[in-house]
């Protein structure tokens, strides 16, 4: 019978007291015992040579090893992965190379984690992919709320805008709700500090969208700024894929089984991540290296006035009514009323009777006379 690992000392000295029986076949004795001739002349040896005690099971670590990673090298490791506990191998590595530590190759950090009982086995991409980012910093920005988690008391809405270029993430703010003026609120002061972008991708819902298509005041505030708002494709939240793999690293990372106190302490939360995550953490798409040394502020600053549109003297212009229409050539053209108040300029476009309607620098309608 082969060797159960529960008993395998006890086997190991039966085996050894049949083995020196007078008249033994050790070839028998090791088939029935389910090992090999050379496993059992070695237990008949180590018997021999030291009593029946030396049957029992030895360790086959060599007494030295020179290629052993430095047990001061192992606890800066074990350290390191205490303070971020969801970065792999990779993240660990890069972290030692950027501040001049001695950093183990990948698969020893691996199995130091393993020995160490903190990973159970290292995660690997199911399907190859592509990935996409815009060439500058600041050319997109994505927001988006990460759902709700709960508190001790009441729920907290992390409200997300990361930079697609650099990942760079520019607001990480614990919101009480989901509403459009929260929102106004934390983008507005990210445009003071980082400049403007020139896109800025949500979803189609509320408070930066509208279920049925139709743009809100919230995009024409941005148009005001020379922004373009654009949606991602409905029920299809890859579209804003990097903020949205920004959220479960945040879940991941940041909220734990135990809610947090309030909302003032998830902040404190949040802030603390977002630090680590722009200035130290290993980025893979950058190259292991963290967001900030991909981002810059942009060269668009946030104004102090916002600026009227600027249509030639020879344009044709109108004003879009309460009801959201403006009148030209005898009839009523629907706009939207989120740009009521608002001056348009019709212009032609290479076809005949079709024409553009602008708002500053963006179309935002067609009439068609044909």
């Amino acid at each position: 019978m082969p060797f159960q690992e529960a008993t395998v000392d006890d086997l190991r000295r039966e085996f050894a007291s049949l083995a020196l029986t007078d008249g033994s076949n050790i070839s028998a004795l090791c088939r029935a015992f389910g090992i090999s001739r050379s496993h059992g002349y070695a237990i008949v040896r180590a018997v021999r040579s030291g009593g029946l005690e030396a049957a029992a099971r030895q360790s086959r670590r060599p007494t030295h090893s020179p290629a052993r990673t430095p047990a001061s090298v192992e606890a800066e490791v074990i350290a390191l992965r205490a303070q971020h506990p969801a970065w792999g191998a990779r993240k660990l590595r890069a972290w030692l190379l950027a501040h001049d530590r001695p950093a183990p190759a990948k698969s020893t950090i691996t199995a130091l984690l393993h020995r160490a009982g903190l990973i159970e086995t290292e995660r690997r991409p199911t399907a190859s992919f592509t990935r996409f980012e815009h060439p500058q910093p600041n050319d997109l920005w994505q927001m988006d709320f990460m759902g709700h988690r709960p508190l001790r008391s009441g729920r907290v809405y992390p409200l997300a805008i990361l930079d697609d270029h650099s990942r760079y993430g520019l607001v990480l703010e614990a919101c009480g709700d989901q509403l459009g003026a929260s929102v106004r609120t934390h983008l507005t002061r990210a445009l003071q500090q980082y400049g403007l972008p020139w896109v800025l991708l949500t979803d189609n819902g509320p408070p930066w969208g509208s279920s049925s298509g139709a743009r809100t005041r919230f995009e024409v505030a941005l148009m005001r700024l020379g922004i373009q708002v654009i949606h991602g494709a409905p029920m299809h939240p890859q579209t804003q894929g990097k903020v949205e793999r920004w959220h479960q690293t945040v879940g991941r990372e940041v909220f734990g089984p135990i809610p947090f106190v309030d909302l003032a302490a998830a902040q404190r939360a949040l802030d603390a991540f977002r630090q680590v995550y722009n200035e130290e953490r290993p980025h893979e798409a950058l190259a292991d290296q963290p967001p900030r040394t991909h981002y810059q502020i942009s060269g668009r600053p946030y104004p102090s006035r916002i600026p009227d549109p600027d249509y030639d003297t020879d344009e044709i212009i109108r004003s879009v009514q309460s009801k959201g229409h403006i009148s030209w050539n005898g009839r009523h053209w629907r706009i939207g009323e989120a740009f009521s108040g608002q001056r348009v300029a019709i212009r032609p476009t290479g076809t005949d009777g079709l024409f553009r309607v602008v708002f500053y620098n963006q179309e935002v309608a067609r009439i068609d006379l044909r």
